[in-house]
């Protein structure tokens, strides 16, 4: 309960009215149907008591009779709407917060989740939360507000009856429930953990599809793939028999309550101190009490898994809050151009490997320089350190003179421009591709970027930038989209590239004339080129290298 409310406070507070209105639509469906029994209960013994030749209305119990049963319909449909509007808003909402969240996290905290289990958090775990509203919260509200109600009628009439409903219900929606949600939490656990990893495994068996196949490793895949099944399904099965238990305990108990009904209700009218239509109209009230129990029963069978898919997503929450915290002192603004200076710079990674040391640079604005060194040197990692995606183990990293680690990242990532080895092109067309490195820009500023790059023939024979790209740029070759990605960044109006392997797959003849053309391009921007390529003279005006973590320049 509390780690989803955790997720669903703000928006239960802010909507406050609808949650309201919800619940007492649930009360008032349950309210209609046990008095519909009550009332045809009473109503059907005193006319068959009464005879034929005694002088009976019959039209006010009629009226009641038809008034609780329209009742119910109307209010029965209104529940429905409301509870669900509750429930897919409230989806919505975490599914939005969470994908926000998990957007802001730095590439070494998604490092840590697999790409299938990310999916399943934000598909599996929020859907797995629509029943907590429906199947929990709504009917243990209705029967702590009804129970106590009826429980207080039925004692009116005989006290005997009043407690011996009322504590029937609170073992069937109380005790009962509590118990099996405890019996089942593991079990719950294991469903949604389980369940990640084999959308983990497929999303991984489907990306590296041709390696299984070309190393023969096809069957090592399905083997594993069917024993997290193999465990899935008993985790399941416990569940599903947790809840068959505490379902054929709460019908026990309900048929317990219904006996002691019987046999209280038949020695207080023998004694003249209930009448048989008050007792029957009481008796047949009672069996609407399976309209409460029955949910609350599902709810509690299937709030293990709630919990841990709450817990699972909420994760993700308290990783980029802590990002987030860590974020507010970032009130500097940068300047549109200056120096961008390394002092003292020094980076590990957690396992305490140290990556970069003691790093030095002074880069002066539109300056251009290349950064050489052997794979696992640290090119790429340094380039990480100045947009900010790892954390500095000492030193600092200055644009003119404000301090990056306090200027907020989306004004950093206006005037910084990285492109990584692998950048990714998105589903959709070409155009929307293009725009997310400039969204204003015009359709002659978009042929103008490929025409640089030397893709504007082969995406004019594509079709043109309303063109359909596939996910991942599916239906481009590996230098086309490498072409694409570079045209973006081209795109780009920030005033420092960060360039990292910037000609990998493309051809020569490609690759050279853009590194010639480098200059023009660049304008008065500064450039860091990470790269292996041998660089044509005048392309940078400095050269360095990376050995053991230390600069040199060349």
């Amino acid at each position: 309960m509390k780690m989803w409310w955790s997720l669903a406070r703000a928006w239960v507070k802010q909507h406050w009215r609808l949650t309201a209105l919800a619940l007492l639509l649930a009360l008032s469906t349950v309210f209609a149907g046990i008095g519909l029994l009550v009332v045809a209960g009473w109503f059907l013994t005193a006319a068959f008591l009464t005879g034929a030749s005694a002088v009976f209305n019959i039209f006010v119990p009629s009226a009641m009779i038809r008034g609780f049963s329209m009742w119910r319909i109307a209010s029965r449909y209104a529940e429905r709407v409301a509870g669900h509007h509750v429930t897919l808003d409230l989806q919505a909402e975490i599914r939005t917060n969470s994908f926000a969240r998990l957007a802001s996290l730095k590439p070494a905290q998604l490092a840590q989740y697999r790409d299938g289990d990310l999916i399943a958090r934000l598909l599996n775990d929020i859907e797995r939360l629509d029943s907590f509203f429906l199947l929990l919260v709504a009917p243990l509200c209705t029967a702590a507000v009804f129970g106590v109600f009826f429980s207080v009628l039925m004692g009116a009439f005989l006290p005997s009856l009043g407690w011996a409903w009322l504590v029937v219900l609170c073992l069937a929606a109380g005790v009962l429930p509590y118990i099996i949600a405890k019996r089942t939490a593991r079990a719950g656990l294991d469903v949604q953990s389980t369940q990640a990893e084999l959308r983990a495994l497929a999303h991984d068996a489907i990306v590296a599809h041709t390696d299984l196949l070309v190393f023969n490793a096809a069957g090592q895949a399905q083997q594993q793939f069917d024993l997290t099944a193999q465990r899935l399904a008993k985790a399941q099965k416990r569940l599903a028999a947790a809840g068959s238990l505490g379902t054929l305990v709460q019908h026990l108990l309900m048929g317990g309550l219904i006996l002691a009904i019987l046999w209280l209700g038949g020695v207080a009218y023998n004694t003249q101190e209930l009448t048989a239509p008050i007792w029957v109209g009481l008796l047949l009230g009672t069996l609407g009490l399976f309209e409460i129990l029955a949910p609350i029963m599902r709810g509690a069978a299937g709030l293990g898994a709630v919990q841990a898919a709450a817990a699972r997503l909420q994760e993700i929450n308290v990783s980029a809050l802590s990002e987030s915290e860590s974020l507010k002192v970032s009130t500097q603004r940068l300047p549109e151009q200056g120096a961008l200076k390394l002092e003292h710079v020094s980076l590990s990674y957690d396992s305490g490997l140290a990556v970069l040391e003691n790093i030095d640079l002074l880069i002066e604005q539109g300056d251009r320089i290349s950064i050489e060194g052997v794979s696992g040197s640290g090119k790429t990692t340094l380039l990480l350190a100045i947009m900010q995606v790892y954390p500095l183990s000492q030193g600092q990293i200055h644009y003119g003179t404000t301090d990056l680690t306090q200027v907020d990242p989306q004004q950093l990532y206006q005037h910084f421009a990285f492109l990584t080895q692998h950048s990714a092109v998105f589903m959709g067309t070409i155009r929307h591709n293009l725009l997310l490195g400039k969204p204003e820009a015009t359709d002659e500023q978009l042929w103008q970027v490929l025409e640089q790059v030397r893709l504007a023939d082969q995406i004019t024979q594509l079709g043109g930038l309303d063109v359909w790209v596939g996910e991942g740029g599916s239906t481009l070759s590996t230098g086309q989209i490498r072409r694409l990605s570079l045209a973006r960044t081209l795109l780009s109006s920030a005033s420092v590239w960060l360039l990292d392997e910037p000609t990998a797959g493309l051809d020569r003849a490609t690759a050279e004339a853009w590194l010639k053309d480098l200059h023009h391009l660049a304008k008065n921007r500064t450039v860091i080129m990470v790269t292996h390529a041998q660089l044509p003279a005048g392309v940078v005006q400095q050269r360095y290298q990376l050995i053991n973590g230390r600069l040199t320049r060349l």
